[in-house]
């Protein structure tokens, strides 16, 4: 077995307090020339980036010094920092950690050479003042090799068991029963194409009916997969909580049918969520779980091998366990889980840990992306950065004075930016005088925001120990904003949002196509399985998020009969903003009959919040006899579960919701808990300046076998909230309900041909 020096160094010599305080630190290409300044600064025969590499019995230890000087004799570990007192204030498990990676190599070098002592050099290259501090050490061959031999022991016995656990897994994975005896209709071939492109190393997108059971009719043919594959991990990724839920379920049924399966499943859990003591920072002075983390963490790990699913109880569990933070604790098993259970950002986002991970270890990994439908808006945010000039303003009177200069530079670039767009007026689109899309990036501005940025980055790790929420905050979203700035092109928006005097804007790099920052994270994996109840399009989805070429698309056949569900097009009823007062009447009118002839359990889902509440506030004084709920703005979990909690077997009554809000996906309520919704809109994203760029961007962006520029923007968005709220009615092949759709567009050719064929509404009635 093979491992690299900083993996062994990072698993055996860690040790001491977890420290997590934001400190400034070099990017990596500001490490690399630091490495390239040094080696400069030393004479001709000096060596960079030997590789060594040796044995200690089946373990392999490989990686490259950074620096040799043979005339001294000296190896070098070169390490770049920020800020001339960083060094004082570092941890000293940090040097330690540092330490033992140099005398590793150290080892290794004498090893090769023959030597029987090496002097060893830890260089710290300020990359500000460009100044090296130098901490040396002469070890002789024999501590070097005692040393060697410690790490390799400590780290062997995990390796070993870690060996073992795999060839368990991989012959369990191999025999895997499928959980449920028969697969659902639809079931097997979802099943079967998942297995297919596993084995292909090609990406798939499914596209299945709503409570067909496609988490476990998508993990289990890839885990089935992985023995033959020689898949490392699998990596289940979704938008929201539910989500998750739906995954660890899949993982209940597969051990109740093989209560001995060696799977080790993680889920990840946000930070807020995870943290016991929010009101202390993260580093040991503060918060006793971090204080001596590295310390307790090989117990807490061991610890894990006899817990069989490490969800967040079980992590919570075993941190109190052990006196750990649970979510760094979550955090390192991510190395060593066969199923990680997390968000789309742990894998897509530019800084995802599990990404980080895959490229570090050199993992063969498999992706399954749940209720891929919000990839798009999801990927659009994560490459959108946006800074607000007030913001700015505030920092000028509160920032330290070494910092007004570079502060005082922004705001006039700012200033004229502003002034710019003003002249200019009304711009060609149309969009209104206080909303202008740029044609290029602000130069000027972008080099003050970047001068800005560095002038903050330097203050702050001079001044560690000050906390200055306000800098730091700045900090972030200029340093993202100049990073997408890099790479900006015709994938994305620059625009300019000023406030109404035009004295104040918002600048935001806005992205609308997400394909060429996804695309090299498709190619990082062996394969990846997209599925949803509503990818249609499929090209839509496929320009757009940057799938390979040779994607397999699935639409599988429902396990629902066309009798089940009973659907009713309002072809009288116009939900159009400019109709919504009228609509008001006969929508009420219309969720009284339905109730009146059946009784039971409803939502009614409209487009906004003071939509929902006029027709809400309509029905409640027309019909006060029958109960009525309504989903308000910022609703925690609690209220939410309280909301879902109103829907009892048995019950009556309509709850009212806001589409593509908490209750229109992810939620699950068979039988008559739920018998029927009422849908009084298309779902399309509000007509506004932004919208109205994005779909006149994605007109000139994609193909025509995709869609005009309005289809991409706001019809097929639209009606996937639409097939998505439709979907909470029917779960069970047992369920029967209805739904209206309360629309005169949904009576449209082009608008019944992305709703589901399962309904059956087939061509729309001649004139």
């Amino acid at each position: 077995m093979n491992v690299a020096v900083r993996t062994l160094c990072a698993f055996t010599a860690k040790t001491g307090d977890l420290d997590v305080r934001f400190t400034p630190a070099p990017t990596a290409l500001e490490g690399q020339e630091g490495h390239a300044a040094v080696a400069a600064r030393r004479g001709a025969g000096y060596q960079r980036e030997i590789s060594l590499s040796g044995q200690h019995g089946e373990l392999r230890v490989r990686g490259r010094a950074d620096g040799f000087d043979p005339d001294r004799g000296r190896l070098e570990e070169i390490k770049t920092h920020r800020g001339a007192g960083a060094l004082a204030r570092q941890p000293a498990n940090h040097r330690a950690l540092h330490w033992a990676q140099a005398m590793i190599y150290g080892w290794l070098l004498c090893e090769r050479d023959g030597r029987a002592q090496i002097e060893l050099a830890l260089v710290y290259f300020d990359i500000g003042s460009r100044r090296e501090t130098v901490f040396t050490r002469t070890l002789d061959a024999e501590t070097l090799r005692q040393h060697f031999v410690r790490c390799c022991e400590a780290y062997l016995a995990w390796a070993r068991s870690e060996q073992e656990h795999r060839s368990a897994r991989d012959a369990a994975l191999a025999a895997l029963r499928f959980p449920h005896g028969d697969f659902r209709t639809g079931q097997r071939p979802l099943a079967e194409a998942v297995f297919r492109v596993a084995r292909a190393g090609r990406t798939l997108m499914a596209q299945a009916p709503t409570g067909i059971g496609k988490t476990i009719g998508t993990v289990f043919p890839l885990l089935r997969a992985l023995p033959g594959q020689q898949i490392d991990r699998v990596f289940f990724l979704t938008a929201k909580t539910s989500g998750r839920a739906l995954a660890l379920d899949a993982v209940a049924a597969l051990r109740r049918a093989e209560p001995a399966l060696p799977l080790r499943a993680l889920e990840l859990v946000a930070r807020e969520k995870a943290c016991e003591h929010p009101d202390k920072a993260c580093h040991g002075e503060s918060c006793p779980l971090a204080q001596g983390f590295y310390d307790r963490l090989p117990e807490a790990r061991a610890a894990a091998l006899a817990v069989p699913v490490w969800d967040r109880a079980a992590v919570r569990a075993l941190a109190q366990a052990h006196r750990v933070c649970p979510y760094y604790l979550g955090q390192e098993l991510a190395h060593w889980a066969d199923l990680v259970i997390g968000d789309y950002n742990h894998f897509l986002d530019p800084s995802a840990m599990l990404h980080a991970l895959t490229q570090l270890h050199g993992w063969r990994v498999a992706l399954l992306l749940d209720e891929a439908h919000n990839l798009v808006d999801r990927a659009r945010l994560m490459h959108t950065g946006e800074l607000d000039q007030i913001r700015v303003r505030g920092l000028r009177h509160t920032a330290p004075k070494a910092l007004r200069k570079p502060l005082d530079k922004l705001e006039r670039a700012w200033k004229a930016l502003n002034a710019s767009a003003s002249d200019e007026g009304e711009d060609k689109t149309g969009a209104t005088p206080g909303y202008r899309v740029l044609p290029a990036l602000p130069d000027e501005l972008m080099g003050a925001l970047q001068q800005a940025a560095t002038a903050v980055l330097d203050h702050l790790a001079e001044h560690p120990t000050t906390v200055d929420a306000g800098l730091q905050g700045f900090l972030f979203d200029a340093l993202h904003l100049t990073k997408l700035a890099e790479s900006f092109g015709p994938h994305s928006l620059c625009d300019l949002s000023r406030s109404r005097d035009g004295r104040t804007s918002v600048l935001c790099l806005r992205n609308v196509v997400p394909a060429p920052f996804l695309g090299p994270r498709w190619a990082a994996a062996h394969t990846a399985t997209l599925f949803s109840a509503t990818l249609q399009p499929p090209a839509f989805h496929r320009e757009l998020l940057g799938l390979p070429e040779r994607t397999a698309w699935i639409d599988v056949d429902s396990p629902f009969e066309r009798s089940q569900l009973d659907i009713h097009i309002a072809r009288d009823i116009s939900t159009r903003w400019q109709h919504r007062e009228a609509s008001v009447a006969p929508i009420v009118a219309r969720i009284d009959a339905q109730h009146a002839e059946r009784p039971g359990n409803y939502l009614a889902f409209f487009s906004s919040f003071d939509y929902l509440d006029r027709v809400a506030a309509a029905f409640e004084a027309a019909h006060p006899e029958v109960p009525a709920w309504r989903q308000a703005r910022r609703m925690s979990e609690a209220e939410q579960a309280d909301f879902l909690a109103r829907f009892v077997a048995g019950g009556r009554g309509v709850g009212f919701a806001v589409l593509g809000g908490a209750f229109s996906e992810g939620i699950d309520l068979p039988g008559d808990r739920l018998i029927g919704a009422f849908i009084a809109t298309l779902g399309l994203p509000q007509v506004n300046p932004v919208n109205e760029q994005i779909r006149q961007r994605l007109d000139t962006l994609v193909s025509q076998d995709t869609g005009s520029g309005f289809d991409c923007a706001y019809l097929y968005p639209g009606l996937q909230k639409v097939v998505q709220a439709a979907g909470r009615v029917i779960r069970t092949p047992e369920d029967r309900g209805v739904v209206h759709l309360i629309d005169d567009r949904f009576g449209r050719a082009e608008v019944r041909a992305l709703l589901p064929r399962w309904w059956g509404l087939g061509a729309p009635p001649g004139p």
